[in-house]
Protein backbone atom coordinates (compact mmCIF):
# COMPACT_ATOMS: atom_id res chain seq x y z
CA UNK A 1 0.00 0.00 0.00
CA UNK A 2 1.32 3.51 -0.87
CA UNK A 3 2.35 5.86 1.94
CA UNK A 4 -0.38 8.31 0.95
CA UNK A 5 -2.94 5.83 2.29
CA UNK A 6 -1.41 6.05 5.75
CA UNK A 7 -1.70 9.82 5.63
CA UNK A 8 -5.46 9.30 5.21
CA UNK A 9 -5.30 6.81 8.09
CA UNK A 10 -3.82 9.52 10.32
CA UNK A 11 -6.73 11.83 9.56
CA UNK A 12 -9.22 9.02 10.19
CA UNK A 13 -7.56 8.34 13.55
CA UNK A 14 -8.04 11.92 14.71
CA UNK A 15 -11.66 12.01 13.59
CA UNK A 16 -12.35 8.70 15.32
CA UNK A 17 -10.93 9.97 18.61
CA UNK A 18 -12.91 13.21 18.63
CA UNK A 19 -16.15 11.39 17.75
CA UNK A 20 -16.02 8.74 20.48
CA UNK A 21 -13.88 10.15 23.30
CA UNK A 22 -16.70 12.37 24.55
CA UNK A 23 -18.54 9.20 25.66
CA UNK A 24 -15.93 8.62 28.37
CA UNK A 25 -15.90 12.25 29.51
CA UNK A 26 -19.59 13.01 29.95
CA UNK A 27 -19.33 13.16 33.75
CA UNK A 28 -16.41 15.60 33.63
CA UNK A 29 -18.02 17.79 30.96
CA UNK A 30 -21.34 17.87 32.79
CA UNK A 31 -19.77 18.76 36.13
CA UNK A 32 -17.58 21.50 34.63
CA UNK A 33 -20.31 23.14 32.56
CA UNK A 34 -23.13 22.64 35.08
CA UNK A 35 -25.37 20.36 33.01
CA UNK A 36 -26.73 16.88 33.61
CA UNK A 37 -25.12 13.78 32.14
CA UNK A 38 -28.19 13.33 29.92
CA UNK A 39 -27.78 16.87 28.59
CA UNK A 40 -24.07 16.32 28.07
CA UNK A 41 -24.97 13.15 26.15
CA UNK A 42 -26.69 15.30 23.54
CA UNK A 43 -23.19 16.35 22.44
CA UNK A 44 -22.98 12.87 20.87
CA UNK A 45 -26.30 13.31 19.06
CA UNK A 46 -25.32 16.79 17.89
CA UNK A 47 -22.12 15.43 16.39
CA UNK A 48 -23.97 12.63 14.57
CA UNK A 49 -26.51 15.04 13.10
CA UNK A 50 -23.67 17.33 12.04
CA UNK A 51 -22.14 14.45 10.10
CA UNK A 52 -25.44 13.76 8.34
CA UNK A 53 -25.85 17.42 7.34
CA UNK A 54 -22.20 18.16 6.65
CA UNK A 55 -21.51 15.19 4.39
CA UNK A 56 -23.61 16.28 1.39
CA UNK A 57 -23.16 20.01 2.08
CA UNK A 58 -19.36 20.19 2.17
CA UNK A 59 -18.95 17.55 -0.52
CA UNK A 60 -21.06 19.63 -2.90
CA UNK A 61 -19.30 22.88 -1.98
CA UNK A 62 -15.85 21.37 -2.56
CA UNK A 63 -16.79 19.32 -5.62
CA UNK A 64 -14.66 21.34 -8.04
CA UNK A 65 -11.62 21.47 -5.78
CA UNK A 66 -8.59 19.20 -6.10
CA UNK A 67 -9.14 16.34 -3.68
CA UNK A 68 -5.92 17.04 -1.77
CA UNK A 69 -7.03 20.63 -1.18
CA UNK A 70 -10.39 19.38 0.05
CA UNK A 71 -8.75 17.00 2.52
CA UNK A 72 -6.48 19.75 3.88
CA UNK A 73 -9.38 22.19 4.32
CA UNK A 74 -11.42 19.49 6.09
CA UNK A 75 -8.57 18.76 8.51
CA UNK A 76 -8.26 22.51 9.14
CA UNK A 77 -11.98 22.63 10.04
CA UNK A 78 -11.47 19.58 12.25
CA UNK A 79 -8.50 21.18 14.05
CA UNK A 80 -10.23 24.53 14.57
CA UNK A 81 -13.35 22.75 15.80
CA UNK A 82 -11.40 20.86 18.46
CA UNK A 83 -9.63 24.04 19.56
CA UNK A 84 -13.06 25.66 19.91
CA UNK A 85 -14.16 22.67 22.02
CA UNK A 86 -11.12 23.06 24.27
CA UNK A 87 -11.83 26.74 25.01
CA UNK A 88 -15.65 26.58 25.05
CA UNK A 89 -16.87 28.68 28.02
CA UNK A 90 -20.31 27.06 28.26
CA UNK A 91 -22.41 24.14 27.06
CA UNK A 92 -23.98 25.97 24.12
CA UNK A 93 -20.59 26.97 22.74
CA UNK A 94 -19.29 23.43 23.16
CA UNK A 95 -22.29 22.05 21.26
CA UNK A 96 -21.68 24.52 18.42
CA UNK A 97 -17.99 23.57 18.35
CA UNK A 98 -18.86 19.87 18.24
CA UNK A 99 -21.20 20.43 15.30
CA UNK A 100 -18.51 22.47 13.53
CA UNK A 101 -16.02 19.64 14.02
CA UNK A 102 -18.48 17.04 12.77
CA UNK A 103 -19.04 18.84 9.47
CA UNK A 104 -15.66 17.60 8.24
CA UNK A 105 -16.32 13.97 9.19
CA UNK A 106 -18.49 12.63 6.38
CA UNK A 107 -16.74 14.48 3.56
CA UNK A 108 -13.27 13.46 4.79
CA UNK A 109 -14.15 9.76 4.76
CA UNK A 110 -16.14 10.16 1.54
CA UNK A 111 -13.46 11.99 -0.43
CA UNK A 112 -10.77 9.96 1.32
CA UNK A 113 -12.37 6.73 0.09
CA UNK A 114 -12.29 8.03 -3.48
CA UNK A 115 -8.64 9.07 -3.12
CA UNK A 116 -7.74 5.73 -1.52
CA UNK A 117 -9.22 3.72 -4.38
CA UNK A 118 -7.38 5.90 -6.92
CA UNK A 119 -4.01 5.10 -5.34
CA UNK A 120 -4.13 1.32 -5.88
CA UNK A 121 -4.93 -1.25 -8.54
CA UNK A 122 -8.57 -2.06 -9.25
CA UNK A 123 -8.41 -5.38 -7.42
CA UNK A 124 -7.22 -3.72 -4.18
CA UNK A 125 -9.72 -0.89 -3.87
CA UNK A 126 -11.66 -2.35 -0.94
CA UNK A 127 -8.43 -3.12 0.90
CA UNK A 128 -7.33 0.49 0.38
CA UNK A 129 -10.59 1.72 1.91
CA UNK A 130 -10.05 -0.69 4.82
CA UNK A 131 -6.54 0.67 5.42
CA UNK A 132 -7.92 4.20 5.69
CA UNK A 133 -10.67 3.06 8.07
CA UNK A 134 -8.04 1.33 10.20
CA UNK A 135 -7.38 4.79 11.63
CA UNK A 136 -10.95 4.79 12.94
CA UNK A 137 -10.57 1.34 14.50
CA UNK A 138 -7.21 2.14 16.10
CA UNK A 139 -8.77 5.29 17.52
CA UNK A 140 -11.19 3.06 19.43
CA UNK A 141 -8.40 0.81 20.73
CA UNK A 142 -5.76 3.40 21.66
CA UNK A 143 -6.94 6.96 21.12
CA UNK A 144 -10.26 6.88 22.97
CA UNK A 145 -8.98 5.07 26.11
CA UNK A 146 -5.94 7.36 26.27
CA UNK A 147 -8.04 10.47 25.66
CA UNK A 148 -10.48 9.42 28.38
CA UNK A 149 -7.64 8.76 30.83
CA UNK A 150 -6.01 12.09 29.98
CA UNK A 151 -9.27 13.98 30.45
CA UNK A 152 -10.01 12.31 33.77
CA UNK A 153 -6.45 12.86 35.02
CA UNK A 154 -6.23 16.54 34.04
CA UNK A 155 -9.24 18.12 32.34
CA UNK A 156 -11.55 17.19 29.50
CA UNK A 157 -10.27 20.32 27.77
CA UNK A 158 -6.77 18.83 27.67
CA UNK A 159 -8.13 15.94 25.63
CA UNK A 160 -9.50 18.27 22.98
CA UNK A 161 -6.20 20.16 22.83
CA UNK A 162 -4.48 16.81 22.23
CA UNK A 163 -6.94 15.93 19.45
CA UNK A 164 -6.33 19.32 17.84
CA UNK A 165 -2.62 18.48 17.85
CA UNK A 166 -3.43 15.22 16.05
CA UNK A 167 -5.28 17.29 13.45
CA UNK A 168 -2.19 19.41 12.82
CA UNK A 169 -0.03 16.29 12.41
CA UNK A 170 -2.59 14.81 10.00
CA UNK A 171 -2.57 18.01 7.92
CA UNK A 172 1.20 17.84 7.63
CA UNK A 173 1.36 14.20 6.52
CA UNK A 174 -1.48 14.72 4.02
CA UNK A 175 0.31 17.79 2.65
CA UNK A 176 3.55 15.87 2.16
CA UNK A 177 2.32 12.40 1.13
CA UNK A 178 -1.01 12.66 -0.72
CA UNK A 179 -0.54 13.41 -4.46
CA UNK A 180 -2.14 16.59 -5.68
CA UNK A 181 -4.42 14.94 -8.24
CA UNK A 182 -7.31 16.56 -10.02
CA UNK A 183 -10.71 17.78 -9.03
CA UNK A 184 -13.20 15.12 -8.07
CA UNK A 185 -15.13 13.69 -11.04
CA UNK A 186 -18.42 15.38 -10.24
CA UNK A 187 -21.21 16.19 -12.65
CA UNK A 188 -21.68 19.56 -14.32
CA UNK A 189 -24.49 20.66 -12.03
CA UNK A 190 -26.25 19.64 -8.85
CA UNK A 191 -29.16 18.09 -10.79
CA UNK A 192 -26.83 15.53 -12.38
CA UNK A 193 -25.29 14.84 -8.97
CA UNK A 194 -28.77 14.31 -7.54
CA UNK A 195 -29.70 11.95 -10.36
CA UNK A 196 -26.59 9.91 -9.58
CA UNK A 197 -27.66 9.72 -5.93
CA UNK A 198 -31.17 8.61 -6.83
CA UNK A 199 -30.01 5.53 -8.73
CA UNK A 200 -31.62 2.41 -7.26
CA UNK A 201 -28.33 0.62 -6.49
CA UNK A 202 -26.93 3.68 -4.67
CA UNK A 203 -30.04 4.13 -2.52
CA UNK A 204 -30.10 0.40 -1.89
CA UNK A 205 -26.49 0.47 -0.69
CA UNK A 206 -27.25 3.40 1.65
CA UNK A 207 -30.19 1.45 3.10
CA UNK A 208 -27.99 -1.61 3.71
CA UNK A 209 -25.48 0.61 5.53
CA UNK A 210 -28.13 2.13 7.80
CA UNK A 211 -29.57 -1.28 8.69
CA UNK A 212 -26.23 -3.01 9.18
CA UNK A 213 -24.73 -0.44 11.53
CA UNK A 214 -28.07 0.16 13.20
CA UNK A 215 -27.88 -3.40 14.45
CA UNK A 216 -24.38 -2.90 15.88
CA UNK A 217 -25.31 0.22 17.86
CA UNK A 218 -28.53 -1.28 19.18
CA UNK A 219 -26.21 -3.37 21.34
CA UNK A 220 -23.02 -1.31 21.61
CA UNK A 221 -24.76 1.81 22.95
CA UNK A 222 -25.77 -0.14 26.05
CA UNK A 223 -22.76 -2.44 26.29
CA UNK A 224 -21.54 -1.05 29.64
CA UNK A 225 -24.73 -1.87 31.62
CA UNK A 226 -24.94 -5.21 29.81
CA UNK A 227 -21.45 -6.16 30.97
CA UNK A 228 -22.04 -5.08 34.57
CA UNK A 229 -25.67 -6.14 35.09
CA UNK A 230 -25.87 -9.25 32.89
CA UNK A 231 -22.31 -10.58 32.64
CA UNK A 232 -21.44 -9.62 36.21
CA UNK A 233 -18.26 -7.64 35.54
CA UNK A 234 -17.21 -4.79 37.86
CA UNK A 235 -17.27 -1.34 36.29
CA UNK A 236 -13.47 -1.19 36.24
CA UNK A 237 -13.44 -4.09 33.75
CA UNK A 238 -15.58 -2.38 31.13
CA UNK A 239 -12.75 -0.40 29.51
CA UNK A 240 -10.36 -3.39 29.21
CA UNK A 241 -13.14 -5.49 27.70
CA UNK A 242 -13.86 -2.76 25.17
CA UNK A 243 -10.28 -3.19 23.97
CA UNK A 244 -11.38 -6.64 22.83
CA UNK A 245 -14.16 -4.97 20.85
CA UNK A 246 -11.59 -2.60 19.34
CA UNK A 247 -9.36 -5.51 18.37
CA UNK A 248 -12.33 -7.08 16.62
CA UNK A 249 -12.89 -3.84 14.72
CA UNK A 250 -9.36 -3.92 13.29
CA UNK A 251 -9.52 -7.58 12.27
CA UNK A 252 -13.00 -7.31 10.78
CA UNK A 253 -12.18 -4.11 8.92
CA UNK A 254 -9.14 -5.59 7.15
CA UNK A 255 -10.90 -8.91 6.51
CA UNK A 256 -13.92 -7.17 5.00
CA UNK A 257 -11.64 -5.27 2.61
CA UNK A 258 -9.93 -8.45 1.40
CA UNK A 259 -13.26 -10.24 0.92
CA UNK A 260 -14.72 -7.33 -1.05
CA UNK A 261 -11.70 -7.28 -3.36
CA UNK A 262 -12.42 -10.91 -4.22
CA UNK A 263 -16.18 -10.60 -4.73
CA UNK A 264 -18.19 -7.54 -3.75
CA UNK A 265 -21.65 -9.09 -3.80
CA UNK A 266 -20.73 -12.16 -1.78
CA UNK A 267 -18.77 -10.08 0.73
CA UNK A 268 -21.86 -7.94 1.41
CA UNK A 269 -24.05 -11.03 1.72
CA UNK A 270 -21.55 -12.84 3.93
CA UNK A 271 -20.75 -9.99 6.29
CA UNK A 272 -24.41 -9.10 6.86
CA UNK A 273 -25.21 -12.76 7.53
CA UNK A 274 -22.25 -13.08 9.91
CA UNK A 275 -23.31 -9.94 11.79
CA UNK A 276 -26.84 -11.24 12.25
CA UNK A 277 -25.63 -14.65 13.46
CA UNK A 278 -23.15 -13.12 15.92
CA UNK A 279 -25.86 -10.91 17.41
CA UNK A 280 -28.28 -13.82 17.78
CA UNK A 281 -25.59 -15.83 19.58
CA UNK A 282 -24.63 -12.86 21.73
CA UNK A 283 -27.96 -12.97 23.54
CA UNK A 284 -27.04 -16.46 24.81
CA UNK A 285 -23.41 -15.52 25.48
CA UNK A 286 -23.91 -12.44 27.67
CA UNK A 287 -24.79 -14.18 30.96
CA UNK A 288 -21.43 -16.01 30.99
CA UNK A 289 -18.38 -13.72 31.49
CA UNK A 290 -16.07 -15.73 29.22
CA UNK A 291 -18.49 -16.13 26.32
CA UNK A 292 -19.58 -12.49 26.75
CA UNK A 293 -16.02 -11.26 26.07
CA UNK A 294 -15.73 -13.56 23.05
CA UNK A 295 -19.06 -12.32 21.72
CA UNK A 296 -18.02 -8.68 22.08
CA UNK A 297 -14.86 -9.31 20.06
CA UNK A 298 -16.89 -11.07 17.38
CA UNK A 299 -19.42 -8.22 17.34
CA UNK A 300 -16.64 -5.76 16.59
CA UNK A 301 -15.21 -7.98 13.87
CA UNK A 302 -18.55 -8.73 12.21
CA UNK A 303 -19.74 -5.13 12.45
CA UNK A 304 -16.70 -3.54 10.83
CA UNK A 305 -16.32 -6.32 8.25
CA UNK A 306 -19.32 -4.70 6.54
CA UNK A 307 -17.68 -1.26 6.21
CA UNK A 308 -15.35 -1.66 3.22
CA UNK A 309 -17.81 -3.79 1.17
CA UNK A 310 -20.67 -1.33 1.69
CA UNK A 311 -18.46 1.68 1.00
CA UNK A 312 -17.11 0.14 -2.20
CA UNK A 313 -20.65 -0.83 -3.26
CA UNK A 314 -21.81 2.80 -3.14
CA UNK A 315 -18.64 4.01 -4.88
CA UNK A 316 -19.11 1.55 -7.75
CA UNK A 317 -22.82 2.11 -8.22
CA UNK A 318 -22.51 5.92 -8.17
CA UNK A 319 -20.26 5.74 -11.22
CA UNK A 320 -18.29 8.79 -12.40
CA UNK A 321 -20.70 11.61 -11.58
CA UNK A 322 -21.37 12.08 -7.89
CA UNK A 323 -18.82 9.53 -6.69
CA UNK A 324 -17.50 11.68 -3.84
CA UNK A 325 -21.01 12.77 -2.87
CA UNK A 326 -22.28 9.19 -2.79
CA UNK A 327 -19.28 8.10 -0.75
CA UNK A 328 -19.86 10.91 1.75
CA UNK A 329 -23.55 10.09 1.99
CA UNK A 330 -22.66 6.53 2.87
CA UNK A 331 -20.62 7.84 5.81
CA UNK A 332 -23.70 9.82 6.82
CA UNK A 333 -25.68 6.57 6.51
CA UNK A 334 -23.33 4.89 8.99
CA UNK A 335 -24.02 7.68 11.48
CA UNK A 336 -27.75 7.53 10.79
CA UNK A 337 -27.53 3.80 11.56
CA UNK A 338 -25.78 4.64 14.84
CA UNK A 339 -28.64 6.94 15.82
CA UNK A 340 -31.26 4.41 14.71
CA UNK A 341 -29.64 1.62 16.72
CA UNK A 342 -29.34 3.70 19.89
CA UNK A 343 -33.00 4.72 19.58
CA UNK A 344 -34.18 1.17 18.90
CA UNK A 345 -32.24 -0.18 21.88
CA UNK A 346 -33.72 2.51 24.11
CA UNK A 347 -37.26 1.67 22.95
CA UNK A 348 -36.63 -2.02 23.65
CA UNK A 349 -35.49 -1.26 27.19
CA UNK A 350 -38.44 1.06 27.81
CA UNK A 351 -40.76 -1.76 26.74
CA UNK A 352 -39.20 -3.97 29.43
CA UNK A 353 -37.42 -6.43 27.13
CA UNK A 354 -34.20 -6.30 29.17
CA UNK A 355 -30.53 -6.04 28.25
CA UNK A 356 -30.23 -9.66 27.10
CA UNK A 357 -32.89 -9.02 24.47
CA UNK A 358 -30.96 -6.17 22.84
CA UNK A 359 -28.81 -8.43 20.62
CA UNK A 360 -31.97 -10.17 19.40
CA UNK A 361 -33.61 -6.83 18.63
CA UNK A 362 -30.46 -5.56 16.94
CA UNK A 363 -30.08 -8.72 14.85
CA UNK A 364 -33.35 -7.90 13.12
CA UNK A 365 -31.71 -4.99 11.25
CA UNK A 366 -28.77 -6.75 9.49
CA UNK A 367 -30.96 -9.78 8.84
CA UNK A 368 -33.56 -7.49 7.29
CA UNK A 369 -30.80 -6.00 5.11
CA UNK A 370 -29.76 -9.53 4.11
CA UNK A 371 -33.35 -10.45 3.25
CA UNK A 372 -33.75 -7.34 1.09
CA UNK A 373 -30.53 -8.13 -0.72
CA UNK A 374 -31.60 -11.72 -1.39
CA UNK A 375 -34.99 -10.47 -2.59
CA UNK A 376 -33.26 -8.07 -4.97
CA UNK A 377 -31.32 -11.01 -6.40
CA UNK A 378 -34.56 -12.86 -7.06
CA UNK A 379 -35.97 -9.78 -8.80
CA UNK A 380 -32.75 -9.02 -10.64
CA UNK A 381 -34.09 -9.64 -14.13
CA UNK A 382 -36.82 -7.07 -13.71
CA UNK A 383 -35.06 -4.49 -11.48
CA UNK A 384 -31.32 -5.12 -11.11
CA UNK A 385 -30.07 -3.73 -7.83
CA UNK A 386 -26.85 -5.65 -7.31
CA UNK A 387 -23.41 -5.31 -8.90
CA UNK A 388 -22.52 -7.71 -11.68
CA UNK A 389 -19.58 -9.26 -9.84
Amino acid sequence: MPLALYALTAGAFGIGVTEFVIMGLLLEVGADLGVSVATAGLLISGYALGVVVGAPLLTSLTARWPQKTTLLVLMAIFTLGNIACAIAPNYETLMAARVLTSLAHGTFFGVGSVVATSLVAADRRASAIAVMFTGLTVANILGVPFGTWLGQLTSWRTTFWAVAAIGIVAMLVIAFLVPRGKAAPMAADWRADLRAMLRGPVLFGLLLTVLGFGGVFTVFTYIAPALTEVSGFPEAMVSPILLVFGGGLVVGNLLGGKLADRNLLWSVLGTLAALGIVMLAMSLALPNPITAVIAIGLLGAAGFATVAPLQLWVLEKAGGAGTSLASSLNIAAFNLGNALGAWLGGVALQQGLGLTALPLVGAVLPLLALALLLLSLLLRRNAPLVPSN
